[in-house]
């Protein structure tokens, strides 16, 4: 297990017990006591748990954490899922792509398309974007046009959001947007836990002729503070293949085209 695994599974045991000792944590993540004390003593220059004699309590620690943290899990499926919603973009489309693991897989597989280049006559890919990360790896690809929407910048999710970023899309138009999502429901539709986000992620899937999401099967089912859209605005749901038969056909039934990775 590589230091970010242990950070994350450390943080997630402090988010749900509100703390754990040395002896503890070494014993679940079967590493050394010498190196649970530097993981502390690392993630608390971060302000993100607090020291005690021993071990650790929980600091700024919650549900959402900080994306660098999310990137050890479930990365095969969200690599299949990033592939499988490259492979519905074609050349010249204007996409619009939120933040999160798994929609920044979507952004390294459209960058790895090279038919997607643009040639003599035709319009280069477009990618419309809120997340600095994504923006940050498209950039260095001179054949995709890159649009960042302004916004203040939230540091969990490297998102772009706020009234800033309102205009820039009011104004534009996209043919297809991928949004990664925290749940989606048949009846309560697409959610996000915070605000902020799906208050752009609503703009973004008004502006969009066809909206994608993305969600692995964990997200299935379930819901979240902040509705994004109804489900009669998704066109398609792109998810792993963990998920229950019986779960995809509820969204099947509900008229949207799903796809298991």
């Amino acid at each position: 297990m590589d230091r970010y695994a242990r950070w994350n599974t450390l943080l997630e045991i402090l988010a749900s017990s509100g703390r754990i000792t040395v002896e503890e944590a070494a014993q679940r993540l079967h590493v050394s006591q010498a190196t649970i004390r530097r993981d502390f003593d690392q993630l608390s220059q971060q302000q993100m748990i607090t020291r005690t004699r021993g071990g650790a309590v929980a600091g700024g620690v919650s549900y959402d954490l900080p994306l660098r943290y999310k990137t050890a899990k479930r990365v095969e499926e969200k690599h299949r899922i990033g592939s499988a919603a490259a492979g519905l973009v074609s050349s010249g489309m204007v996409v619009g792509l939120n933040g999160g693991t798994t929609i920044t897989e979507v952004a390294r597989a459209l960058a790895m398309r090279t038919d997607l280049v643009a040639t003599s006559g035709t319009t280069p890919l477009t990618i419309v974007t809120n997340a600095l990360n994504i923006a940050n790896e498209m950039i260095v690809r001179p054949h995709i046009k890159v649009v960042v929407v302004g916004g203040v910048v939230r540091p969990q999710s490297y998102e772009l959001i706020g009234p800033l970023a309102a205009p820039i899309l009011r104004e534009i138009t996209l043919d297809m947007v991928f949004l990664g999502v925290d749940a989606i429901d048949v009846k309560l539709g697409a959610t996000a836990h915070h605000e902020g986000e799906a208050a752009i992620n609503q703009l973004m899937a008004a502006r969009a002729r066809k909206v994608v999401i993305i969600a692995d099967g964990s997200k299935l089912g379930g819901h979240a503070f902040a509705r994004i859209c109804p489900i009669e605005r998704v066109h398609t749901l792109i998810t792993d293949t963990s998920v229950p038969a019986e779960r995809t056909a509820e969204f099947s039934a509900a008229g949207i085209k799903v796809l298991r990775a």
